[in-house]
């Protein structure tokens, strides 16, 4: 077998997804993009194009993960700025030896996360994307790296988030994107979750059981828990699209 230590280095995050991304382009698929990003993107551009002005506009990316979304969304939107984000765990600033897994579930880790995102889909790429920054959604919206642009934005956009995240993050960010985003602005979110306390497809129950089996404060959220906390704070649900792999496509409006 496998020697005690090796096995545990071999199952410590940021190596198990460096072997994986080894893997990829052995076998001859070189983008560092996670497959499932790769499927997605192209119908969440489809949906923003019927969604986003044909103007200029400031975009907010949270948890931008490797860039692979954004890497289209500059592309298709040379008019919209937009501005990438990445939770950064606290201790993955300290050095390995981390727990990475208790907070949000990111495949990005310290401070180069930044920097990956500006030279897979960034900043490095296009002209309309601004320089990662890290973010905590969990944290009062003051406390955010663009609390100086309170209400500056027109798109606050997050992908696959509230399932992979405490409940915290979900809440930090509405209220975050909430503040966030001028009268009329858009917060969009795609990922998995219920209606009306249904999961739709037993394969969204089985990924709900998965994932609080591997951390109690994850989950598939309800579209009305996500509702509860976006009203108070100005923000309608105004549009919820079906997209591939039992997925949805979540549309909130800023109220004036």
């Amino acid at each position: 077998g496998v020697p005690s230590g090796l096995a545990q280095v071999l199952s410590f995050p940021p190596v198990t997804l460096w072997l994986r991304a080894w893997a990829r382009r052995i076998m001859g698929e070189v983008s560092e993009h996670h497959p499932s990003v790769l499927r997605n993107r192209g119908p969440i551009r489809d949906q923003l194009l019927t969604m986003l002005p044909s103007t200029p506009f400031q975009a907010l990316e949270v948890a931008s993960g490797s860039a692979g979304q954004l890497e289209v969304f500059a592309e298709s939107f040379p008019h919209g700025t937009w501005q990438p984000s990445e939770y950064i765990p606290p201790q993955a600033k300290e050095g390995p030896g981390a727990d990475l897994q208790t907070h949000v579930m990111t495949e990005s880790y310290g401070s180069d996360a930044l920097q990956r995102i500006d030279r897979l889909g960034g900043s490095q790429k296009f002209t309309n994307v601004l320089p990662a920054i890290a973010l905590d959604a969990s944290l009062p919206f003051e406390q955010w790296p663009v609390a100086d642009k309170e209400g500056g934005y027109d798109l606050v956009y997050a992908s696959n988030v509230f399932h992979i995240s405490e409940w915290a993050v979900g809440q930090g960010l509405l209220l975050g994107a909430a503040r966030c985003l001028k009268p009329g602005g858009l917060f969009v979110t795609y990922g998995a979750f219920k209606v009306g306390g249904d999961f739709g497809t037993q394969s969204n129950a089985d990924f709900d059981a998965n994932l609080k089996q591997r951390n109690p404060t994850w989950g598939v959220r309800d579209v009305d828990s996500l509702k509860e906390v976006a009203a108070p704070a100005g923000l309608e649900l105004v549009d919820r699209r079906e997209m591939p792999s039992n997925n949805f496509l979540l549309q909130f409006v800023k109220k004036a």
